[in-house]
């Protein structure tokens, strides 16, 4: 007997006269906000400019929403291409559908671009940006919460999530408790959030190494929530296309962690100071 369960959101929707606020978006601003904040603290502590990271956040914003965007739609085109499809669906961002993995690659991109433009290294900015990135990757999840989407299989856990009848799974569509897997994201982007600011505190990690554990603790984790989720997914060799998306990313992440750590003498460190922002002078 089910003594206890999470409820669904009566609504994800609230209007403003004839505009629509909606919860997801809600979710994946307040995320972004979260990530700016905690990555400026971070880039001023360096010794950087804190400027540095709204101007950055200018171009990583939109290039990794729009890599996201094209990550969801390419993995899984027979949802807005075929018979009995819209294709303008592709462009409605707002009823979820962003692929993490795509907002890394073209996000990472517009941050190459940006710190191209102000003399940054980027590493310096991926190990300062890692832990925002975890959190707002923890606050995002709570937009599928609002949209009732991306859940796991049926449960009788009493913190099982309760999913209304129009947003089941037509095979289950008779059982009303799922495993929260977006709850169970959330809570390990948290923990990876806080890893990486207590590893960060108390080792000093050459350039680039915190942002490969950042994505290597993220795609374990990723993993798992994967094993639990029952939406759509295409698969390829009996695993969803984001297990093997996973699987090479932490596999580059491990292989960059083991490497030899490149640290420079610090007769070069002298020699090329004058030629460094102030975050670069650091040792990590």
């Amino acid at each position: 007997m089910i003594l206890a369960y999470l409820p669904s959101p009566a609504r994800g929707v609230w209007w403003l006269g004839p505009f629509p606020i909606r919860a997801y978006a809600l979710c994946i601003i307040t995320g972004i906000v979260v990530a700016i904040w905690l990555t400026r603290r971070r880039w001023a502590a360096r010794g950087g400019d804190p400027e540095d990271i709204l101007d950055i956040a200018l171009w990583v914003v939109p290039f990794g929403v729009i890599g996201g965007r094209l990550y969801h739609v390419i993995t899984d085109p027979e949802l807005y291409f075929g018979p009995g499809r819209d294709p303008v669906k592709a462009f409605a961002i707002w009823d979820g559908g962003l692929g993490i993995w795509g907002a890394v690659v073209l996000g990472g991109i517009g941050a190459w671009i940006a710190c191209r433009r102000r003399g940054i290294d980027v590493w310096d900015l991926g190990d300062a940006i890692a832990p925002g990135l975890a959190l707002a990757q923890a606050i995002g999840r709570w937009g599928n919460y609002f949209n009732q989407e991306l859940f796991g299989g049926p449960s009788g856990l009493p913190w099982a999530l309760r999913i209304d009848e129009a947003h089941r799974p037509a095979d289950t569509a008779s059982i009303a408790l799922y495993h929260p897997t977006f709850l169970y994201e959330s809570l390990w982007d948290i923990g990876v959030a806080v890893f990486l600011l207590w590893i960060d505190k108390r080792r000093k990690l050459s350039r680039g190494r915190l942002c490969a554990i950042y994505v290597a603790a993220y795609t374990v984790g990723r993993a798992g929530v994967e094993a639990l989720r029952v939406d759509h997914a295409n698969h390829f060799l009996g695993l969803r296309l984001n297990d093997w998306t996973a699987l090479i990313v932490f596999l580059v992440a491990l292989a960059f962690l083991l490497r030899p750590s490149q640290k420079r003498r610090p007769a070069e460190d002298t020699a090329a100071g004058e030629q460094l922002s102030p975050v670069e002078t650091e040792s990590h």
